[in-house]
């Protein structure tokens, strides 16, 4: 009778031992179990850590509730001033509802990447060049809630949607590097302008200055030449004061107005046998008699 009651309590330990190595589930930190019995929902969703279901009758689903990381294929579409692009981003979503991403949705992470793909062609059309390639933190933000409107239905969160790339063909982007030069050159030739009227400015300023103190010109001139003899070359430079060329420019000038005038020669008559219709010669015009040169015209100047 003893042996009976020892075997049967043997029984009854490994009949208890194999329910619970049955029955016995681990839900991890980041996961939480939803339980099918029979084919419906029973209770509520299993938090993490040790857990029991009835064998053969429950079966446990582990859903993940980390953040997921969804790229999405590249689309190609064209935007609202007509360019052909061809954009692809990446999507962050969470599932806060285990239960709901498991019964409602058939692959929740499949929909979301569907989701995001259709939201990325309505946004290209949508938007223009400018938009894709500058104002990407709007477009996100409208990706954003195009995603996460029918997600929040499936037990799904939608974090964040950033675009990644925006690849344009090699037509456009030959384009817009030229236009991008020719707008580098309209700078620096505003740039030289002004600068050159800067300069212009400053050098009249500078003009009216040493119009008012000659000896300010020749120490200019004392320093360009200094300048161009510290180069190792052939020129040799010979500045001549300004001032000489006006001395001899006003000598000449006078020299010429005290320059007595040619007589003027008497006119021959014409003998009367010639014919009077015949065309009268004419006289080249009196020759300049006097030559002034430089020496007479600084001679002059000390004589005075």
């Amino acid at each position: 009778m003893v042996e009976e009651l020892l075997g049967a309590a043997a029984g009854v330990a490994a009949f208890g031992v194999v329910y619970v190595a049955a029955a016995a589930r681990v839900v991890k930190q980041y996961e939480r179990g939803v339980v099918l019995r029979l084919g419906r929902l029973a209770g509520e969703v299993r938090p993490p850590g040790f857990t029991m279901i009835v064998p053969f009758v429950d079966r446990l689903h582990k859903v993940n509730m980390q953040i997921v990381t969804l790229p999405v294929p590249g689309q190609e579409g064209i935007t609202r001033d007509n360019v052909t692009v061809r954009v692809d981003a990446v999507v962050y979503f969470k599932v806060v509802d285990a239960a709901s991403a498991l019964i409602t949705v058939e692959d929740y992470k499949y929909a979301v990447s569907q989701m995001a793909q259709t939201s990325l062609r309505s946004i290209i059309g949508k938007s223009d060049l400018d938009d894709l390639l500058s104002n990407r933190e709007k477009l996100n933000q409208g990706l954003e809630l195009m995603i996460d409107s029918p997600a929040i239905g499936w037990g799904v969160q939608v974090d964040r949607v950033e675009i990644k790339d925006v690849s344009l063909p090699e037509s456009m982007k030959r384009s817009m590097a030229r236009q991008a030069e020719a707008d580098r050159e309209r700078r620096a030739r505003i740039i030289n302008a002004d600068a050159e009227l800067q300069a212009s400015r400053k050098l009249a300023d500078a003009a009216r200055q040493m119009a008012e103190t000659p000896s300010a010109l020749q120490l200019r001139l004392l320093q360009t030449v200094m300048a161009v003899a510290a180069e190792k070359n052939s020129t040799l430079v010979l500045p001549i004061p300004v001032e000489l060329l006006r001395f001899l420019e006003r000598g000449e000038d006078h020299g010429e107005h005290q320059a007595p005038a040619p007589a003027a020669r008497p006119a021959e008559q014409p003998p009367e046998s010639e014919d009077a219709d015949a065309p009268k010669a004419v006289e080249p015009p009196p020759e300049r008699t006097v030559e002034r040169t430089i020496d007479d015209i600084i001679g002059d100047a000390q004589g005075k």
